[in-house]
Parts: structure tokens; sequence; C-alpha cells
């Protein structure tokens, strides 16, 4: 999670970016990134507190 921005509004852009970009799911973005399941909730928990969550129909933090 070192590799990843720290700032939520930067990792907001990112993982949007990758998932309309790359992946066709949080899933994979997560697998292919070495994104462990306890790391996925820390970061959604951070989203959170700025008001986004993942939207699987959209595959996007909406």
């Amino acid at each position: 999670m070192d590799n990843l921005p720290q700032d939520p509004v930067m990792l907001l852009s990112f993982l949007n970016m990758k998932l309309r970009d790359r992946y066709n799911s949080l899933d994979s973005l997560a697998d292919d990134l070495e994104i462990g399941p306890e790391e996925m909730k820390q970061l959604a928990e951070k989203l959170a507190e700025i008001g986004y969550h993942y939207d699987t129909g959209k595959n996007a933090f909406v």
C-alpha cells in the first residue's frame, strides 16, 4: 500500500483511473496490485471518509 497515494483525493483519482482504463472490477485491481482484503478495506474506509463508495455497476468510486 506504500506505493499508493496517501492523500484521499489523489487515491480516489488514482483508483478510478485504473478501474476505468485497465480493470473490470475492484477485485481484479486488488489482485494485480497485490492489495489484500484488509488493505482494501482500509482504502475503502479512507475514501468513505470523503464521501465515496465503490459502485460495482459503474466500476468506480462515486
